[in-house]
């Protein structure tokens, strides 16, 4: 094992979008960067959910960070050369109060209000009891699982040197301890999303930091016509914060009146289809220190009753489950400093691809004393 030294300017803990988006923004403005990651390679949030890149949906500071990401994304795409599609985001309504969600929302621009003939165009959907839908303008899809060792391969070939399968065991002030030996350099920046209380317990404590986990699968459709876009529901409605008004509110009370069963299971009830045709389908959300790992079959049983009451299609043939676990806090992000020289980052409601690329670009500016101007350090 190799245990030398090494040197950067920019050490980046984690290989995550956040981690990614952090290398990004230095290997721009000329520095020397190493980013660290315990594993071989992405595996955790950043590869597990929808590709749903749901810039329109956020508000206040995530719709500034998600507007920033937006750009990034594409840039990357056509750069390292990825696929990504300006798809925006459906929206199915079946029932008058998840219209009424919509239409206050768009009346501050960029949701296009659909009735229900022309969202069937866009979405195989049944016709019973769907009374519209909209299309939220800036959002994008990608996949996930190629986009993310995409990035890698374009990141390294700019430059910046990952070291997989290494471990940080400690973050001071110009130096991070690893299990191949220290690494020297002006500045670090932490992006292990739920991780931080395994590597800086105190900041983890002082954000309020827990894990959310959540269930997801991905099955084999047979669908009238392609999904022309991430689809959402009712279910998705009260989740965002472009939608935190009072119409909300009636809403959310109807869902969990009626179906207590996936108000339970913390539903958002939500659906991507990927370029090989098979369709992502979710999901739940259970927020503890450590959740445990067992993943009950109700959940996925309730994804696919759902899902055929949604879409107009014979029984999904199930191809893979998986649990993804993120960050979660008091608030939608954690910006810390306390620590001289170093930045930690994460976004602590599960909204980190959307808008992770824009939250690291922004801050490590800031923390950083860096130009905006691309190419200066």
């Amino acid at each position: 094992m190799n245990r030398s030294p090494g040197t950067a300017d920019v050490v980046v803990v984690g290989s995550g979008i956040i981690g990614l988006g952090a290398a990004y923004a230095a290997v721009r403005r000329g520095l020397r960067v190493t980013v660290i990651d315990r594993a071989d390679a992405p595996l955790g949030a950043t590869i597990r959910n929808f590709g749903h890149l749901c810039i329109g949906a956020q508000g206040g500071e995530a719709r500034r960070y998600a507007d920033a990401s937006r750009d990034l994304w594409l840039r990357l795409a056509r750069d390292a050369g990825f696929w990504i599609r300006e798809s925006g985001t459906l929206v199915a309504a079946r029932h008058d109060d998840e219209l009424a969600v919509l239409e206050a929302a768009a009346r501050d621009g960029g949701i296009r209000m659909l009735d229900a003939a022309e969202l069937l165009r866009l979405a195989p959907l049944r016709t019973e009891g769907l009374v519209g839908g909209a299309r939220i303008e800036p959002d994008l899809q990608t996949d996930p699982r190629s986009a993310a060792s995409a990035i890698v391969r374009h990141l390294a070939a700019q430059g910046v040197e990952f070291r997989f399968r290494t471990s940080v065991t400690a973050v001071g002030t110009g130096r991070v301890d690893t299990t191949r030996g220290p690494i020297s350099c002006r500045s670090v920046v932490v992006a292990v999303n739920h991780d931080i209380d395994q590597l800086l317990p105190e900041v983890a404590e002082r954000h309020g930091v827990v894990r959310c986990a959540l269930d997801m699968m991905r099955a084999a459709v047979t669908l009238r016509h392609p999904l022309a876009a991430p689809l959402l529901t009712g279910w998705s409605l009260v989740r965002y914060g472009r939608f935190a008004g009072p119409e909300a509110s009636v809403l959310r009370e109807r869902l969990h009146t009626e179906r207590p069963d996936l108000a339970a299971l913390d539903l958002n009830q939500m659906y991507t289809q990927l370029p090989d045709g098979t369709l992502i389908i979710g999901d739940s959300h259970a927020s503890a220190t450590s959740p445990a790992p067992f993943q009950p079959e109700a959940a996925f049983g309730a994804f696919l009753a759902e899902a055929e009451a949604l879409f107009d299609m014979p029984v999904p043939r199930v191809l893979e489950r998986w649990q993804g676990v993120y960050a979660k806090g008091p608030g939608e992000f954690l910006v810390d400093r306390s620590i001289e020289g170093t930045l930690v980052l994460a976004a602590t409601t599960g909204i980190g691809m959307t808008t992770g690329l824009g939250l690291a670009e922004e801050n490590l500016t800031a923390a950083f004393g860096w130009a905006a101007t691309e190419g200066t350090s």
